[in-house]
């Protein structure tokens, strides 16, 4: 070990060799023994500032603020009326298939107007010229549908 690691470790863990990291501390005790002079100032040094560290003690919370901060936390409600995680995962999953089932049933109901609103012509349509007629809803300027808006 050498000289600043020592010192690093009294300076971080303080003078007592029981609070140093144990993979290490047979190496600084080694360490010490053999530069007694320096070793013993370190620690010294570290010594006072463990008992100055040690002699600041926190005073126990009062029992008066004890039950003040007891009154101002939330009271939990009770399980029998709060729904489960898998409770509410199914609703959520239940919301989720019925999106899709809405979207899907909307999807179905647009492609059979679309489809279904033009049948395929019969044999009397054929026969008559109407073939490619569609229903005015369905037509476009370029199909050359029978409503031409040209002349108003």
């Amino acid at each position: 070990m050498k000289s600043e690691r020592f010192h690093t470790l009294v300076e971080a863990y303080g003078a007592d060799p029981r609070r140093w990291p144990e993979h290490e501390r047979a190496d600084a005790l080694a360490w010490a023994r053999a530069h007694r002079a320096e070793a013993d100032a370190v620690l010294e040094a570290a010594l006072a500032l463990d008992a100055w560290l040690a002699r600041d003690m926190v005073a126990p919370p009062s029992r008066a603020l004890v039950e003040q901060i007891m009154a101002g936390a939330p009271i939990p409600a009770p399980e029998h009326k709060a729904p489960s995680k898998r409770r509410r995962f199914w609703w959520s999953g239940a919301a989720f298939a019925g999106a899709g089932l809405a979207g899907a049933l909307a999807g179905a109901l647009t492609m059979s107007l679309v489809l279904l609103g033009n049948p395929p012509p019969s044999a009397s349509d054929a026969a008559h010229g109407a073939a490619h007629e569609s229903p005015s809803w369905m037509s476009t300027g370029f199909d050359g549908s029978i409503d031409d808006w040209g002349d108003e």
